[in-house]
């Protein structure tokens, strides 16, 4: 059989032979035996296209099959080594910087509700039906409140804003 330079990649193997890495495809489209396969026999050019994927979306489905991957090869109890080790420390600290993030993001709704409210922290607060320190660690994105008080703080927040923009504008009638 005789091989064009379509057929074959630098390796001069047949498409057929080649790892995922080599098929061109987004590593977000691999099957987890491609991925299991890419951190078995591949090299580091692979594993950094699998970590890209993994820090984009760290919950997402490539970092699901890496984590397979990782809880197939540990499951006789013995410790992660190499890549192996690297990718869970991959994994590990991409999720918490998402989760730091995350909080941030909160934090700054629950702040931007609060200034739009016109209210103090301490009456913010106490209207959500909260402690003030508990309404400080939110504030500070120390702590997340739960998705029902974050409704709870967007109603507070729209009442009395809606209530400041009519005193400052009083309809006239």
């Amino acid at each position: 059989m005789t091989l064009t330079a379509s057929d074959t990649g630098d390796l001069g193997r047949p498409a057929a032979e080649r790892p995922p890495s080599d098929s061109g495809r987004p590593v977000e489209f691999w099957s987890t035996a491609a991925i299991r396969a890419a951190l078995e026999d591949g090299d580091i050019s692979v594993w950094q296209r699998i970590v890209v994927a993994v820090k984009r979306d760290p919950f997402g489905r490539t970092s699901r099959q890496v984590e397979e991957v990782l809880e197939t090869n540990r499951s006789d109890g013995s410790e992660l080594r190499g890549i192996a080790k690297a990718m869970h420390e991959v994994l590990t600290r991409s999720r918490t910087h998402l989760e730091a993030t995350e909080r941030a993001e909160v934090s700054r709704h629950v702040r931007m509700l609060l200034d739009r409210s016109g209210l103090t922290q301490r009456e913010f607060a106490s209207r959500i039906g909260v402690a003030a320190t508990q309404f400080a660690d939110h504030l500070a994105g120390t702590d997340c409140p739960p998705a029902s008080l974050m409704i709870r703080m967007r109603r507070l927040s729209d009442r009395f804003a809606k209530m400041r923009a009519q005193r400052e504008h009083p309809t006239q009638g």
